[in-house]
């Protein structure tokens, strides 16, 4: 993994190593259906930044990853389209989706 995740970047400088993965965080979780995001089935999708983790997030020299959990009832392809669309602009070389779990419907939610 990368120490600074916004090398390499169109990132402003000044605005700190964590600036490229909030945006991208702000980004997705903007997207309709997009519940949230996950860490992965063994907590190990994240990127660390100085004082602080980001789950559901991972971004080294290949590329990003993002592990997502959808909305109950949200369509997967046209879901994680739309997330592609959204960060066409903030990143840069390939980009890996995993739906990691769905919410379950309000109905249920605790």
């Amino acid at each position: 993994m990368s120490s600074d995740p916004g090398a390499d970047s169109g990132a402003d400088p000044g605005a700190g190593p964590g600036a490229e993965v909030d945006a991208v965080v702000d980004a997705v979780l903007a997207v309709p259906g997009v519940h949230g995001l996950h860490a992965g089935l063994l907590g190990d999708a994240a990127t660390y930044l100085p004082g602080r983790r980001v789950a559901g997030v991972r971004r080294d020299e290949d590329g990003w990853e993002l592990h997502l959990v959808l909305d109950w009832g949200a369509p997967v392809a046209a879901t994680t389209a739309a997330v592609r669309t959204a960060l066409a602009g903030l990143v840069s070389g390939p980009l890996t989706l995993t739906v990691e779990d769905v919410a379950p419907p309000a109905a249920l939610a605790p």
